[in-house]
């Protein structure tokens, strides 16, 4: 009796992974980070290594405590990654966890699909920047931005007005399809703003892409990292931490790709990192949280031009990257965001409407 006694004591009290909304609330990150281990591997869904440092990332966190990583679909969407949750249920192959544009982040709560959990860093996040039961949290952000092969397109856009010219015939591609996509959903709203809309009026973003396919200058073909270096989608609008890691990664494949952020159509927007309420390995789920919201794994999204949540918190206590953070490019103003309600009707009028301003289909 006295033996079983002192071996319940230590655990006494303290959540499982499964339900556990904080490291403390396990007993620590040292429970914590022994737990997770001995789950052994993390399932993520629709990461490519090439997008905000995940490649970086995923390599640190097996390397600094030894769990795999798998990543099923890394070229998947937001909404790939939602019906993911919906589909998968209680399986040993569900995702652990997701990276989804709030939007859509809001979305997946809202269907009750996420396990509330506060990371160590969780008070120094803008209060706009996370979900107040803490179901989600923004980790890194960016500009939308136009990418351009200046070997294949002279001269180069910079602005939204510049890409319905006559000379980029073909040539103006988008990440994916708004309806599931997140950056392109983003690449509607900035369009919008270049084009007399606002926050509260989405519709004149999709009006300049019915009118860019009208022209003749919009392709249908996802822009990614191999379709931009074989020149298949010479110009795409992506955030601007990916168009400057093709700058990087594709000048030794002859890409000469030059980026600007569109003045006309100024749009900041972060990306949620959530815990899936059924991840079958649920303390490598919030390991993994906790590592991305670390200073180590801020600092390597800063290095790939993705801005850090927490970059003003760091620069204050001295953990930021500071070399990093001067190559990011210069962008007038404060970012703005759109109000819950704003992002709802946005994206109902952007789901209702794009295949009919793309195709001339109804929505």
């Amino acid at each position: 009796m006295g033996l079983s006694a002192c071996e319940e004591t230590p655990t006494a009290g303290l959540a499982k992974p499964s339900v556990a909304t904080s490291a403390e609330s396990m007993g620590g990150m040292r429970a914590l980070i022994a737990a997770a281990k001995k789950e052994g591997e993390l399932r993520a869904i629709a990461l490519p290594r090439d997008w905000a440092n995940y490649g970086g990332l995923i390599n640190g966190f097996e390397k600094k405590y030894g769990i795999k990583v798998t990543v099923e679909d890394p070229l998947g969407h937001s909404e790939d990654e939602i019906d993911a949750l919906r589909k998968s249920g209680n399986r040993p192959t569900a995702p652990d966890v997701i990276d989804v544009g709030d939007t859509f982040a809001r979305q997946a709560a809202a269907e009750n699909l996420l396990a509330p959990y506060q990371v160590a860093s969780y008070d120094s996040l803008p209060g706009n920047q996370k979900d107040a039961q803490a179901r989600w949290s923004n980790n890194y952000g960016g500009y939308i931005s136009i990418g351009c092969d200046a070997n294949r397109v002279k001269p180069c856009p910079e602005t939204f007005a510049d890409l319905l010219k006559p000379d980029y015939k073909g040539k103006v591609a988008l990440e994916g399809a708004p309806p599931r996509s997140a950056t392109a959903f983003a690449s509607v709203y900035a369009a919008a703003l270049a084009n007399g809309g606002s926050f509260d009026d989405v519709q004149p973003g999709l009006d300049f892409f019915a009118e860019l396919k009208r022209r003749g200058n919009f392709t249908p073909v996802n822009s990614n990292s191999a379709t931009v270096a074989s020149g298949r989608t010479p110009i795409s609008i992506n955030w601007d931490y990916i168009n400057l890691h093709y700058v990087d990664a594709l000048r030794d494949k002859g890409v000469n790709w030059k980026v600007a952020i569109p003045f006309d159509g100024s749009f900041a927007q972060y990306y949620a990192l959530a815990i899936n309420k059924n991840a079958p390995h649920p303390a490598a789920a919030r390991l993994w949280q906790e590592y991305l919201f670390s200073p180590e794994g801020q600092n390597l999204r800063l290095r790939a031009y993705a801005r850090p949540v927490l970059m003003d918190a760091m620069r204050q206590d001295g953990t930021l990257d500071e070399a990093a953070a001067e190559r990011l490019p210069t962008v007038e103003g404060t970012p703005q965001f759109p109000t819950d309600a704003q992002l709802e009707k946005a994206e109902e009028t952007v789901n209702q409407g794009w295949a009919k301003a793309v195709s001339g289909r109804p929505g």
